[in-house]
């Protein structure tokens, strides 16, 4: 429908003066929730937020049970281990493609993976 001719109508039907309807100035949220977000410095805590929820995906569902990322660090994922086997198995032998689905889904905000015990 035609603004001109809905604001008519509308003013018709409420017994008001037709004032037409002012522009709109609305602007999508993610544009302004970047700004704020950089002006406060939460960039790195926002990245942050996803690596940690992204952890299941990443490594499998066995392995989500068994570990916790911890915090990201200056590019350092911290991961929590459950058992000291399974802190030999992720470093010994899973580390290279942990790190690899890290690099490739969150490009250089991951460049090294630590785990330990606890």
């Amino acid at each position: 429908m035609n603004p001109q001719l809905r604001s008519k109508v509308l003013a018709d039907w409420r017994g008001l003066p037709d004032r037409g309807f002012t522009q709109d100035t609305s602007k999508p949220i993610s544009g302004v929730l970047e700004k704020v977000i950089a002006q406060l410095g939460l960039g790195k805590r926002v990245r942050e937020e996803e690596i940690l929820r992204a952890w299941q995906e990443i490594v499998g569902p066995f392995i989500a049970q068994h570990s916790a990322p911890q915090r990201l660090v200056e590019g350092v994922l911290h991961i929590r281990v459950l058992q000291p086997t399974m802190l030999y198995e992720l470093d010994r032998t899973l580390r290279s493609d942990i790190l690899a689905k890290l690099k490739k889904t969150f490009g250089r905000a991951v460049r090294d993976v630590k785990f330990r015990v606890g």
